[in-house]
């Protein structure tokens, strides 16, 4: 339960904001579900306008909100090396005499985790063959906090992006070619990007932040 969580241990008030908030069935039954908990519950005056009044806010001066919550987990699908005993045998993918754990979530942002506005998360990976002319990451978000696959319950796509590898000058090693791809949140969008470090070329996506 999100009040079981530590980081809002000593919170007093508790603000019912939204259309959905002039409902008086509702303000009864979170005030009798959480007023025992020693939480306050208000109502501010207009309720139903406050959303719309906060984007507007948000508008004229974006550094008004400094932080915002994480409404889902967010991360991209990789390959990781292959470990017997921790990886599931059906994730096993050998290629050029490699064995790779194929489907891996790799976790960028946490629902319910704050986030500055600005804060940038980055992850360096290195294309899977030597050679390779494309990178496509995918992106990937969902509700729960410990997915392990893409292909856990709940887990969706919601983006990609597609890095096109120009050859390396000779003598570069292709497979250790680095790949840095970055997610800045706290704004309402998430922006994603990824950089070919060996030649600076780059591409751009962006995710909806305030969505479910």
């Amino acid at each position: 339960m999100l009040l079981a969580r530590p980081e809002v241990q000593g919170v007093k008030l508790l603000f019912l904001v939204g259309g959905f908030a002039e409902s008086a069935v509702l303000q009864h039954a979170v005030q009798t579900a959480l007023g025992t908990r020693g939480l306050r519950v208000v109502v501010p005056h207009d309720v139903g306008l406050t959303i719309l009044k906060g984007a507007v806010l948000f508008g004229q001066a974006p550094g008004v909100v400094r932080v915002r919550r994480s409404p889902l987990t967010y991360g991209v699908g990789v390959l990781n090396r292959f470990v017997p005993g921790h990886h599931p045998p059906e994730k096993l993918l050998v290629r050029d005499g490699r064995r790779w754990c194929t489907d891996v979530f790799e976790r960028f942002v946490a629902a319910e985790q704050s986030v500055a506005l600005g804060e940038e998360v980055r992850r360096s990976y290195c294309p899977a063959r030597p050679g390779q002319r494309r990178v496509l990451i995918n992106l990937y978000c969902c509700a729960a906090e410990d997915a392990r696959f893409i292909t856990d319950p709940g887990v969706r796509k919601c983006g990609a992006l597609s890095l096109e590898l120009e050859p390396e000058d000779t003598g570069t090693s292709p497979n250790r070619r680095e790949i840095r791809a970055a997610m800045q949140f706290g704004d309402t969008e998430i922006k994603v990007t990824a950089v070919d470090v060996s030649t600076n070329r780059s591409v751009r996506a962006a995710i909806d932040f305030l969505s479910n």
